[in-house]
């Protein structure tokens, strides 16, 4: 069974760079979703928290979360979170890799870069 590689993120991340070049380094097949020119859907934010919870998927130390009011950050149930990173991708931590079974029986969301995880999971 083949595997579709998705990497989400936007392009001037440094750590999503790095995955990029890893990716194409290693010759592992896979696309790139940008927040920046692709729009988050409902639909994908909805498969990223079925994934994993908001404690892993939110950056608390991005920019994009330290400017969100207060009032905001300290009321942060499930519905906000996905209110807000639906308005504001960045509040997501990146890169996001999806890999999916063909048939996408199978689905894994791997946050972040480390080559030696890429190494495990992508060949």
């Amino acid at each position: 069974m083949t595997k579709k590689l998705t990497l989400y993120g936007i392009n001037n991340c440094d750590t999503v760079k790095k995955s990029l070049k890893w990716l194409t380094a290693n010759n592992i097949e896979h696309q790139f979703y940008d927040f920046k020119k692709q729009p988050l859907s409902e639909a994908l934010l909805k498969k990223f928290v079925e994934l994993n919870d908001w404690s892993t998927l939110l950056n608390k130390r991005s920019t994009t979360y330290r400017n969100l009011s207060d009032d905001i950050k300290n009321n942060l149930t499930d519905e906000v979170a996905f209110e807000q990173v639906l308005a504001q991708p960045t509040l997501l931590k990146r890169p996001l890799l999806l890999i999916e079974s063909s048939d996408e029986s199978s689905q894994q969301l791997h946050l972040g870069f480390k080559p030696e995880l890429y190494q495990s999971i992508c060949q």
